[in-house]
């Protein structure tokens, strides 16, 4: 049975600006996040309601909210609760041995762009990924995104369940992806009740030389870095 993912309902242009404004809006809000809101207004006002709408309400909540409040809510979500976390690859795999090699794919991915991720941040950061696939390479960005897809959707719900605004910016990515497959609906679930796999390891396969993308794939003659997201500017 042939498990080909169905082709995007919405056109390239509003992908890249969907996943390039998602990226921006789920960023630590800072000074120069909220000078970028006016220019995310003004792209995302000619998408489609379903994901225009949801990127406009947290624009707007960027807005009209204490930046110290905008830091501290955004701490409390991401950084205390295991279910509202960004890095793709935790949901499916914690922190065990396998999430190692997950990681490892997602940077000979990048790899296979011509680009070098900043090593600041994991490669499985959803800015990160949601940067990649709206302005370096949308079908190899889609397919990390969709192969996640269980974990997004559970971010998804875990925010809208603690009334989160951040669940209006999942709202509208998710809206650019197909829907859930069975075998995708099944994982949610079961990840809902047993939450991300548990193992005392952390990251250290990932970490050791022997894991290390260069010991596995060359990087490209004149690899270019790939910055944390900067709008809008799709690169070549």
């Amino acid at each position: 049975m042939s498990r080909r993912r169905p082709a995007p309902t919405h056109s390239p242009e509003q992908l890249t600006v969907v996943w390039q404004s998602a990226s921006l809006l789920l960023n630590y809000p800072d000074q120069p996040l909220l000078g970028m809101l006016a220019t995310i207004r003004s792209a995302t006002s000619v998408l489609p309601q379903d994901v225009g709408a949801s990127l406009c309400r947290m624009a707007a909540h960027l807005e009209g909210t204490p930046l110290p409040q905008l830091q501290a809510d955004y701490v409390e979500t991401f950084d205390t609760r295991r279910r509202c976390n960004l890095y793709l690859t935790y949901f499916a795999h914690g922190d065990t041995r396998k999430r190692g090699l997950a990681l490892l794919r997602f940077k000979q991915t990048y790899l296979r762009s011509g680009y070098l991720l900043d090593e600041s941040e994991l490669p499985d950061h959803l800015c990160v990924v949601l940067e990649y696939a709206a302005t370096v390479d949308l079908q190899l960005g889609r397919g990390l995104i969709l192969d996640h897809r269980a974990g997004l959707e559970l971010l998804r719900l875990s925010l809208r369940d603690s009334d989160s605004p951040y669940a209006s910016v999942l709202d509208a990515v998710t809206a650019t992806l197909p829907p859930l497959r069975g075998d995708e609906r099944d994982a949610v679930r079961r990840l809902a009740v047993e939450g991300p796999p548990e193992e005392e390891v952390g990251l250290a396969p990932f970490a050791t030389p022997e894991f290390s993308p260069a010991s596995v794939t060359a990087p490209p003659a004149g690899a270019e870095l790939l910055p944390m997201p900067s709008f809008p500017g799709a690169r070549a």
